[in-house]
């Protein structure tokens, strides 16, 4: 299996096939991050891969592996990404 691409042989792919230069596509990709994070709490889409929400957990019954003891885990708010259908048809076919 083939390692994942760093965020720099990103920026670079991206600067070739743009033809922008390398540090135009490193700022694009910071910005795009940023916009992300902030944006997150209304759901942000990225075109074509898919979107971050925003989800609410409820609390539940959980074991503590190491002891068997029964806890209650508390609600909380998540951050998941859901990838789009165009995603999973062109990586899954």
């Amino acid at each position: 299996m083939a390692k994942a691409l760093s965020k720099s042989q990103i920026a670079a792919t991206l600067a070739e096939k743009v033809e922008i230069t390398k540090k135009q596509s490193v700022q694009f990709l910071d910005e795009l991050a940023a916009l992300a994070y902030k944006q997150a709490k209304n759901s942000f889409t990225v075109p074509g891969l898919g979107k971050l929400v925003l989800v609410n957990r409820k609390a539940r019954q959980g074991r503590n592996p190491a002891t068997g003891e029964t806890i209650q885990i508390p609600a909380k708010r998540v951050v998941k990404f859901r990838v789009a259908k165009a995603a999973k048809d062109a990586i899954l076919g």
